[in-house]
């Protein structure tokens, strides 16, 4: 998978990476969604670790935020984050999605 340093890629990650490629632009989801999404509940930090070493550019990895819409860290690069959201039409304030109820997505868990 690209964008890992060309280190193993565990079924996690690329549970999660599936997960979030299917964030549609201008939605959201929190690292606790996409661990559910992923098939493992709990696992939001985990997912923010995926997150953190991800480096491949068609993986949108800036729509995944931290619990009650707030930004999470995106490896230190909260402007980016906040440019990227802002260029698909979200509402972004300095550390938090706005109107973040209406644009988080849930996804469908898939089987």
């Amino acid at each position: 998978m690209d964008g890992f340093y060309n280190l193993p890629v565990s079924d996690f990650t690329e549970r999660v990476i599936r997960v979030v490629r299917r964030i549609p632009p201008g939605r959201v989801a929190t690292y606790g969604d996409v661990a559910e999404l992923a098939g493992y509940p709990g696992a939001a930090r985990a997912v923010g670790t995926v997150m953190r070493r991800c480096s491949s550019r068609d993986v949108p990895c800036h729509r995944v935020v931290s619990a009650g819409g707030t930004l999470g860290g995106y490896g230190g690069n909260l402007e980016l984050k906040r440019a990227l959201l802002r260029a698909e039409s979200l509402v972004v304030g300095r550390n938090r999605i706005r109107n973040f109820a209406r644009v988080r997505w849930q996804g469908k868990k898939r089987g």
